[in-house]
């Protein structure tokens, strides 16, 4: 067996096998896709559900070819406002299928980018670090109220 196969644990943290699940996609299909997903998974990392990270906007670039539904094209497309949101399944085949058929029917591309990787995702073993003066619960400010509306 491998590490990745099998994972590891050290005093804090186990680090479990898990599939990274990313998908591209308009800014405005982003919410409605990740929506999609936590109705078949909830998606839960230690004590939290629906957890997932949304990468800032980019340029997505392209050039449809004959059998598009726009029809083949000479020039390159640079299409902005293109995000790709990131998450983690359990390596169960039978949510994976689920949650890749979720992207598919409700993205608004015929042929969305969907990637799947083996990875290893910690956990932590809920170890008493209440007094951990590096914890945002242990510093000023409030990082909940950012972005928060």
């Amino acid at each position: 067996m491998t590490i990745l196969h099998d994972g590891f644990d050290t005093r804090p943290i186990t680090m479990q096998p898990m599939w990274q699940i990313a998908f591209q996609a308009p800014s405005a299909d982003v919410d409605r896709i990740f929506g999609a997903i936590v109705e078949i998974t909830p998606l839960t990392h230690g004590k939290t559900d629906r957890n997932g990270y949304r990468a800032a906007s980019g340029w997505e670039y392209y050039r449809p070819r004959e059998g598009t539904p726009t029809g083949a094209e000479d020039q390159i497309r640079h299409r902005p406002g293109v995000e790709e949101m990131r998450f983690f399944l359990p390596r169960d085949t039978r949510i994976l299928n689920a949650v890749v058929e979720a992207i598919y029917e409700t993205h608004s591309y015929y042929e969305p980018v969907i990637t799947v990787t083996e990875v290893l995702r910690s956990e932590c073993k809920g170890l008493d670090d209440g007094g951990n003066p590096h914890r945002w619960w242990n510093k000023k400010g409030d990082w909940k109220r950012v972005g928060a509306g």
